[in-house]
């Protein structure tokens, strides 16, 4: 189970590249349509976090620990995956588009800062796809693998195309786009690792991890799609849709 995490979060990450293509011939796109297409992405990523995170989560805790104990260990854990994504928020200087700069001062070029707010980003998307694959349910794992994909396609042009506007070549900076995908190969593999090593660290990992996600939902994802009020609407919308696309798949594959 953990190659096959390993695997399915690579191929996940791979739907950033994917996304960040047409930046190549489309340059253009209307604002209001990437908000869109975030707004999309946060619908998966909270569908996900609830069907695919939490829910088993709470089911091989209460397995293990009994009903009580196993609901307890899902807060906990849910909670320091938030914590902990806030200290790396908080700790590590970072660039954002809209948002701007973010954590302590540093020297970095802006494009390292935007590489690191991209790795906190995408490093629990990762994390989630490996765990969901060590639970060794691999109809839900590949459920959340291919919602994660999906959702990584708009953040893939969000990533290029404000690149290039900043004057960053086309090779250069679809190679960012690609390399942010990259990112959730590593914490695949720090998923399916605790959820094969341990088993009774699954609930922990899987609750820590829809943490994480739901954190980078509300933190970041949702305010980019709110940052122009003309948008919002839509992009509240396109969540929705977004959440019905990975619950159909949640429950149709797993």
């Amino acid at each position: 189970m953990f190659l096959y995490g390993v695997i399915a979060a690579t191929l996940a990450g791979l739907g950033t590249t994917l996304g960040a293509l047409p930046g190549i011939f489309f340059r253009n796109i209307p604002h209001k349509w990437l908000d869109a297409m975030l707004g999309l992405a946060a619908g998966v990523m909270l569908a996900a976090t609830s069907f695919s995170l939490v829910a088993p989560g709470i089911e091989y805790g209460s397995e293990m620990f009994g009903a009580v104990p196993g609901v307890l260990v899902v807060c906990a854990g849910i909670a320091l995956g938030a914590i902990a994504l806030n200290l790396c928020d908080r700790f590590l200087p970072h660039h954002h588009f809209e948002m701007g700069h973010e954590g302590p001062a540093s020297s970095l070029r802006k494009t390292w800062l935007f590489v690191i707010a991209i790795t906190i980003h995408n490093f629990p998307e990762g994390m989630a796809v490996g765990v969901g694959f060590g639970t060794g349910d691999i109809g839900a794992g590949t459920a959340l693998a291919i919602g994660i994909g999906i959702q990584n396609m708009p953040e893939g042009l969000a990533v290029m195309l404000p690149l290039l506007r900043e004057g960053y070549s086309v090779g250069k900076a679809l190679l960012i786009a690609s390399l942010s995908g990259m990112v959730e190969a590593v914490g695949g593999a720090v998923g399916a690792g605790l959820a094969v090593i341990s088993q009774p660290a699954l609930p922990w990992a899987l609750a820590f991890a829809a943490g994480a996600m739901l954190f980078v939902i509300s933190d970041e994802i949702i305010p980019e799609t709110h940052h122009n009020k003309e948008h919002a609407r839509l992009a509240t919308f396109a969540l929705v849709l977004g959440f019905i696309i990975m619950m159909a798949l949640d429950n149709l594959l797993g």
